[in-house]
C-alpha cells in the first residue's frame, strides 16, 4: 500500500490543468458617466464574491467581465456603492454570451447590451441565485433601499435597487451559473442625470450687474 502512495500523488500533479478548479476572475470592462474603482479591489472567497467599492454618480454603468464560477453554486456577492447623489435607483443586470444555443429565446435586444452578449433567459442558467434565500438589500445610514426582481421572463434577469438617499450603500445579492466555468458580465447601472451647474454668486452678480446696464443705457436712448 506504501508503494502506492507515490503514484497517487504523482497522478494527481499531473492532471490536466481543465480538471482543476480554476479561480474566479473578476474585472471591469466598460464603465460611462463617472463610474469608476471595483477593477482592483473584487476578490473572491469559497462561495462569496466582493465587487470593492464603486463610485456611481447619477447615469453612470459600470460593466463587470466574470468568470470561473462552479456549476449550480450560489454566490454572495457584496459591495459598497459611494457617491450617491442626484439619483434613487440602482439597476443590476446578467448578461450572457450570444451563440450559446439559447439565444432563440431572447428578445429584441436592448442597444445597451454588448456586442458578443445578450440579456439573460430561463433557460441559459444565469441567474442572482433564484430561489436560494441568499440575502438581495442595500443598507445605507438610516435605512435600507426596496428590492425588486424581474428573473423568471425571457426579458432578462434584474434586479432593481430603489430609494437609495444617502450618499454610501452596502449591497448585497446572490449570483449563480448552473452550468459552472462560463464568462458573463454583470451590468449596473443608475437612473438620473448630473444637475445643471449652478452660477456661483460672483458670477451672478455680473449678470445681474449686466442686465441693470442695458436697462439704464434703454432709458438713456428714449430719453434723448
Amino acid at each position: 500500500m506504501r508503494r502506492l502512495w507515490p503514484i497517487l500523488a504523482m497522478s494527481v500533479l499531473l492532471l490536466p490543468a481543465t480538471a482543476r478548479a480554476e479561480p474566479i476572475a473578476i474585472s471591469v470592462q466598460a464603465s460611462s458617466g463617472g463610474f469608476s474603482g471595483g477593477d482592483t479591489a473584487a476578490t473572491s472567497g469559497r462561495v462569496s464574491i466582493d465587487l470593492g467599492t464603486v463610485q456611481m454618480p447619477a447615469g453612470s454603468v459600470g460593466t463587470f467581465l466574470i468568470s470561473g464560477l462552479k456549476a449550480n453554486t450560489n454566490y454572495s456577492v457584496s459591495l459598497a456603492v459611494a457617491g450617491i447623489s442626484h439619483w434613487d435607483t440602482l439597476r443590476a443586470e446578467v448578461l450572457d454570451p450570444a451563440g450559446d444555443g439559447d439565444d432563440r429565446l431572447d428578445p429584441s435586444q436592448p442597444s445597451y447590451v454588448t456586442a458578443g452578449y445578450s440579456t439573460s433567459n430561463t433557460r441559459d442558467g444565469f441567474s442572482f441565485a433564484q430561489g436560494s434565500g441568499l440575502q438581495r438589500s442595500a443598507v445605507f445610514a438610516g435605512g435600507s433601499a426596496s428590492v425588486t426582481a424581474d428573473e423568471l421572463t425571457d426579458g432578462g434577469d434584474v434586479l432593481m435597487f430603489a430609494g437609495l438617499g444617502k450618499r454610501t450603500a452596502q449591497m448585497a445579492f446572490g449570483l449563480r451559473d448552473y452550468t459552472g466555468r462560463r464568462s458573463f458580465l454583470l451590468r449596473l447601472s443608475t437612473n438620473g442625470a448630473a444637475p445643471s451647474a449652478v452660477p456661483e454668486p460672483a458670477s451672478m452678480l455680473l449678470i445681474g450687474s449686466g442686465l441693470v446696464g442695458l436697462v439704464v443705457r434703454r432709458r438713456r436712448a428714449f430719453a434723448a
